[in-house]
């Protein structure tokens, strides 16, 4: 699982091969032993194999390919509906309308996710996580009639791979890791932590391509702009209400 994890791609390209039930069944649950906040397992995962399902999900990824070529599409949500219901139904007062118990959630939701992911990987699946779930989240609770504390927090294709993609950089390890205390960055170290990155030809290319003097403008300027991200944290607050975690 070391080596699994550590030439890890993303898989985008799915063959035309579906993931038997009994196989996906048991990579769920044995996802589910991962750590979660009190034992209260605060997640649901609901499972789109259907083509037209998977159809009316599309628009909500912007359309990726991959949502609807992958065999299944796992949509992973923080859940305290069910919790709270059993609370209620022994003669306890849940009080779990709060952003604390989102963030409890969120957790872990995440630390399932990621489990499932690993386990995936490890016997041959290949896997994507889609960012876009939480850009759209109302049309997803829309579309999978997700009821009030349940949100979509991250969404999962997952297939055989149709091909193994170049492995995406990462940071080199002292760029992440601070011992004992935080370690600010000096404007040195900024410049040597980011050199391999911005040496890369596909980001130069990036670079060119949308005509801008640096690696971190086509990150601020074009992908993930200020604007953009304003607005969806506003329909995030707001769709946080109306599923119960924020009050008014």
């Amino acid at each position: 699982m070391f080596e699994t994890v550590k030439n890890r791609r993303t898989i985008r390209k799915y063959l035309p091969k579906d993931i038997n039930s009994s196989l996906l069944n048991d990579l769920l649950e044995t996802s589910f032993r991962a750590s979660t906040m009190g034992g209260m397992q605060l997640y649901s995962v609901v499972v789109t194999r259907d083509a037209e399902m998977k159809e009316k999900l599309s628009p909500a990824h912007f359309n990726q390919p991959m949502v609807k070529n992958a065999p299944v599409v796992l949509t992973f949500c923080a859940d305290f509906r069910r919790f709270s219901k059993w609370c209620e139904q022994r003669k306890a007062v849940p009080g779990y309308d709060n952003l604390m118990s989102f963030m409890n959630a969120s957790m872990d939701t995440l630390l399932v996710a990621q489990t499932f992911c690993t386990l995936a990987e490890e016997i041959g699946l290949g896997i994507c996580y889609l960012g876009t779930t939480t850009y759209n989240p109302q049309m997803i609770i829309d579309i999978l009639q997700l009821p009030e504390l349940v949100f979509p927090l991250t969404t999962i294709t997952v297939g055989y791979p149709d091909g193994i993609p170049a492995q995406v950089d990462r940071l080199p390890l002292e760029a992440v890791v601070h011992n004992e205390k935080y370690h600010d960055y000096t404007e040195e170290e900024i410049d040597k932590l980011y050199a391999y990155k911005e040496s890369l030809p596909e980001n130069k290319q990036f670079v060119e391509e949308n005509e801008k003097e640096t690696l971190a403008q086509v990150f601020t300027d074009v992908r993930y702009t200020k604007k953009d991200n304003e607005f969806m944290s506003e329909n995030l607050l707001k769709v946080l209400r109306q599923q119960g975690f924020l009050k008014e």
